[in-house]
């Protein structure tokens, strides 16, 4: 049987697997917090524009309701500017998370 002089091939390095905490958290722990402390303003800067209060918002949420229903057609126009200042922030952070979602080759 005859040997090859050949220096072996190592095998194909794989990539570091990532932990639990942080396949459960979709990133770095840090990362996420950051993420989530950001959203939660942006929305907090939403809610607060449409009268919501963090403290009372059950009340708040049935105030909102009874503004629209007092407002009448008027509310058609509320509710589209509130859809524009919504869609400003729900849509781009839709788009990123499909991006970042998206399949990698392997």
């Amino acid at each position: 049987m005859p040997m090859d002089n050949r220096p072996l091939e190592a095998p194909p390095q794989l990539p570091p697997r990532e932990s639990g905490l942080s396949r459960f958290l979709g990133g770095s722990p840090l990362g996420v917090a950051l993420r989530l402390v950001l959203l939660s303003i942006l929305v907090g800067v939403v809610l607060a524009v449409i009268g919501l209060d963090p403290w009372n918002i059950i009340f708040s949420i049935r105030r909102l309701f009874w503004t629209i229903w007092d407002l009448g057609f008027d509310a058609i126009d509320t509710l589209w500017r509130y859809f524009l200042l919504g869609a400003v922030i729900v849509v781009p952070i839709w788009l990123i998370s499909r991006l970042v979602n998206t399949p990698r080759g392997r």
